[in-house]
């Protein structure tokens, strides 16, 4: 845990984290919380580039809540966003405000642009007294069994080497971490490419909320959230090929003319008066072969790529980092023994076993539907030229089915992602019927802890373990509950049994009676138990 400086002097660290987008500064402040000293760095000098991701959904804002920025985010955040469908020579108004979503504290869409999610997580950081070292690039990094060690260099030319328990890699889909690891990255380039631009407009844009529009070359979207100016535009396009530049990076501007047809051609009657900034991006989907190398680790772009279908590259990178980043912070401190040293590589093999599965079904949703809204193929875009007008009627029909939209926004937003695979989701004895199965999401319901109902979710909006006890159950006990673990008994819910969730707000561990081994074992499993 020292780390070496040309100076000779010595600063401790247990997780070293590449990178601070929305995923690295997520899974610092997540390792923070539960007890990691963290070090965060970053190769861009400054830390403005426009935003590519702008939409926050509804689990994303579960698992950040317990990290004290929910708040601020929505103060900069659009949460009853409106859209205007342009489907052929109809438009279909739709609300995002409320999806019927009762097992949630955050029951809509939330459009945010990234750069302003990076800061919000970036202020936090500074709050809690950990800096983001801009301008400080990994040029190398090894795993060593024990520990990892990487080399650094700083915009003045100045290396330094480190070593440290754990090297989490968010450094984007050209990852240094990956590329070091040897770890495999299957995928391919898709042949098409996203143009992005931040735009002035004059004439009737459709309303003041975000615009769509589905045509026979692919999609186009309007988001009034344009960081250069008032309209940000997100259109995929057959791709041009040839940028030189990395998937997912902006390339080579776009014309004013090209943007302008791109426009009429979505049959948008409005005329681009000023163009702030454009780019072509080239786009692919891929997926490393593991997410875990030894004492390296991959978190978000550096893990997966997905197409823009969705909105799941910040919002996956996030509940990557909120899924790794308590997992590093108890393993590094559960290591001081040889049982502990055992818990924690289960703990920690546990990540690639969770998020690896779940990326990869979420790959599959986002080519499906990348495939019907960009591919140049005939079927799609017939699909959207063609069929897509003409079903416009219905459209407004199936927005009224509550239930089906909720169902919807359940699958893209990740609310139905469940670990009951995990090892470390665990059943003990009795089984407790009724309560959610160990490895699922706990959802959001009305309680009572001795006092006026409350949220559930907001009796967990703190890091930590909770173990929920029934009304009549046997109290754990006190030798085996560690300094992150927090008791609550539910007076309205009857019955002798516990439910222990983890820190991301999953279940961990459920029985029907007092199970003091079986809890005491979960505990020490996921390194949250006292030890002397």
């Amino acid at each position: 845990m020292v780390a070496h400086t040309g100076h000779g002097m010595k600063t401790e660290v247990d997780v070293l984290v590449v990178g601070a987008g929305p995923t690295g500064l997520t899974l610092a402040l997540q390792a923070h919380d539960h007890g990691a000293r963290i070090r965060v760095v970053e190769r861009r000098p400054e830390a403005f580039r426009p935003s590519r991701a702008l939409i926050l959904h509804p689990r994303t804002l579960e698992v950040l809540r317990p990290l004290g920025v929910i708040d601020a985010l929505l103060e900069l955040a659009d949460t009853a966003p409106t859209a205007a469908l342009h489907l052929g020579s109809r438009v279909v108004e739709v609300g995002l405000a409320d999806l019927a979503l009762p097992d949630t504290a955050f029951p809509h869409l939330s459009l945010v642009r990234q750069t302003d999610v990076e800061r919000v997580l970036t202020q936090a950081l500074t709050d809690r007294g950990v800096a983001v070292e801009r301008g400080t690039e990994l040029v190398t990094t090894r795993d060593d069994k024990h520990s990892a060690r990487a080399v650094l260099r700083s915009q003045k030319e100045r290396t330094e080497e480190i070593r440290c328990p754990f090297v989490a890699g968010c450094d984007g889909p050209a990852s240094t971490v990956r590329a070091c690891a040897g770890i495999g990255w299957h995928g391919r380039p898709y042949a098409e490419e996203v143009v992005l631009a931040d735009l002035d407009l004059s004439g009737n844009s459709g309303g003041s909320g975000a615009q769509l529009s589905a045509g026979r070359q692919g999609l186009l979207f309007l988001f009034p959230l344009g960081e250069q100016a008032t309209w940000r535009l997100l259109a995929t396009r057959a791709s041009h090929g040839g940028s030189g530049l990395g998937f997912g990076q902006p390339g080579p501007v776009v014309p004013w003319a090209e943007l302008q047809r791109l426009l009429s051609d979505a049959g948008l009657d409005v005329r681009i008066e000023r163009l702030a900034w454009s780019a072509r991006v080239p786009l692919q989907c891929s997926l490393a072969t593991r997410f875990r190398q030894g004492r390296l680790f991959l978190a978000g772009d550096a893990a997966h790529n997905y197409s823009p279908a969705t909105g799941q590259g910040m919002n996956a990178g996030i509940q990557d980092a909120v899924n790794l980043g308590w997992k590093l912070g108890f393993a590094a401190n559960c290591s001081g023994q040889s049982t502990g040293r055992r818990d924690a590589e289960v703990l920690l093999d546990s990540y690639d076993r969770e998020r690896r599965p779940a990326a990869h079904r979420r790959l599959v949703l986002t080519h499906t539907a990348f495939w019907a809204e960009a591919s140049t193929g005939r079927i799609p875009s017939w699909l959207r030229a063609g069929a897509a007008a003409r079903a416009a009627p219905a459209v407004p029909v199936l927005l009224n089915r509550r239930r089906l939209v909720a169902e919807g926004i359940r699958l893209i937003s990740q609310l139905r992602v469940s670990y009951r695979r995990s090892p470390l989701s665990v059943e003990g004895t009795p089984h407790l019927r009724g309560a959610p199965r160990p490895g699922d999401r706990l959802p959001d319901a009305t309680v009572s802890v001795g006092g006026p109902p409350q949220r559930l979710h907001g009796l967990l909006a703190r890091p930590g373990v909770y173990l929920l006890l029934q009304r009549d159950a046997d109290p754990p006990p006190d030798a085996v509950l560690g300094p992150h673990v927090t008791v609550l008994r539910l007076t309205n819910s009857p019955g002798r049994g516990l439910v222990a969730v983890r820190p991301d707000g999953h279940v961990g561990f459920r029985c029907g009676s007092a199970d003091a081994a079986g809890l005491s074992g979960w505990l020490s499993l996921i390194c949250a138990v006292q030890r002397s």
